[in-house]
């Protein structure tokens, strides 16, 4: 199979869907590689190592667009929709539940997309999505400590405190991969942290682990009012599988918090959790409103991208080696594997997104030969 992978356009994006030795993999299995100029050399692979890797090294997106498979890191943005065709198969996140006119414009191109972030493996786990939680939830709570600081509109809270003074109030909505990683990473600044979520059995597992450090409650209406009034820094962590976020704060809600309080949405990709959430970007981040210091970046893993391609490229090959050798075949195999396609030949095929988009779902067996 011929695979195109472009050097990424979104707003400081600079991961690379694959590594030159991942590059080297494919070629070896008899595939052609096509990667656009300068796609890695911002996270330290330039282009010489990805020719000695067998990879066709191409300076316009045309020629990468015209592969059969198109393996990049985040969403099509439109100038890059323009290069896509009927038949051709996309593999990256989409996250479509919050994106109708992407979902639109792809269904309108006639592929068949996979998106990492709804491929599920034999436990019900999201396998590609999790080594980019696990960084969003530690870049999470480093948002917040800035989007406190005084220059941002913060009120000026250190969230470790000092000897003498209390540290700060942290409140995550989700007790997920995500959320995890913000409250490790909390915790270990010393902050007074509280996590929400509907679980029992994942509360009871974080109690566990964290012997006394980190309080848990329930996740419901009252509990998350209850705590949102006190709090220095909440971070947005909840994930339903392939669909929308769920909006746990409503405006009233964030009124209710301190003046100057920070709120870092890592689920904007999937619409934010807060009525007031909206995209931002890494060169522009923060925003206030109701007096609240917003952190809603739609790429947070971006600002480490190093960190985030080498994570993210050991994940995904082995899926993607899958679905060269037979796409069909490797789909039929493993049901969480094929949890992953949201769209096939112009049909929405994945039963969450659908029901957000207000459609039918279509049975992917009838869309993909055999």
């Amino acid at each position: 199979m011929h695979i195109g992978i472009p050097k990424e356009i979104k707003d400081h994006e600079f991961r690379v869907a694959a590594t030159p030795a991942g590059v080297a993999e494919m070629v070896r299995g008899g595939h052609t590689v096509t990667l656009q100029a300068n796609a890695g050399s911002a996270v330290g692979f330039d282009d010489a190592a990805y020719r000695a890797a067998g990879a066709c090294i191409v300076d316009s997106a045309a020629e990468v667009y015209a592969a059969d498979l198109v393996f990049k890191v985040k969403e099509p943005q439109p100038d890059e929709v323009a290069w896509l065709r009927p038949g051709q198969w996309l593999f990256c996140y989409l996250h479509l539940a919050a994106a109708p006119t992407l979902a639109r414009a792809l269904l309108d191109k006639g592929v068949t997309a996979l998106a990492f972030e709804t491929v599920l493996d034999k436990g019900g786990h999201t396998p590609l999505l999790a080594p980019m939680s696990q960084i969003a939830g530690r870049l999470a709570i480093q948002a917040g400590m800035q989007a406190l600081e005084m220059k941002h509109g913060g009120r000026g809270v250190l969230l470790s405190g000092v000897p003498g003074v209390a540290p700060a109030r942290v409140v995550i909505l989700g007790g997920g991969m995500v959320g995890a990683n913000a409250a490790r990473l909390a915790i270990g600044l010393g902050a007074d942290v509280t996590l929400l979520d509907r679980s029992a059995e994942r509360l009871h597992a974080l109690d566990d682990h964290y012997g006394g450090r980190l309080k848990t409650r329930y996740s419901h209406e009252d509990s998350i009012a209850e705590c949102l009034e006190g709090a220095d820094l909440v971070v947005g962590a909840a994930y339903i599988h392939g669909r929308r976020a769920p909006r746990l704060i409503s405006r009233e809600l964030l009124r209710t918090m301190p003046r100057g309080a920070a709120l870092v949405d890592v689920a904007i990709d999937q619409g934010g959790m807060a009525e007031t959430s909206r995209p931002t970007t890494h060169s522009d981040p923060f925003y206030v409103e109701e007096g609240i210091v917003h952190y809603c970046v739609a790429n947070m893993p971006g600002a480490v991208a190093r960190t985030a391609t080498l994570a993210l490229a050991e994940a995904t090959l082995p899926y993607l080696h899958r679905l060269l050798a037979n796409p069909r075949a490797a789909l039929e195999a493993d049901p969480g594997f094929a949890a992953g396609l949201n769209l096939a030949a112009g049909h929405l095929t994945h039963a969450g997104l659908a029901q957000d988009l207000g459609e039918a779902a279509a049975d992917w067996h009838a869309l993909i030969p055999a």
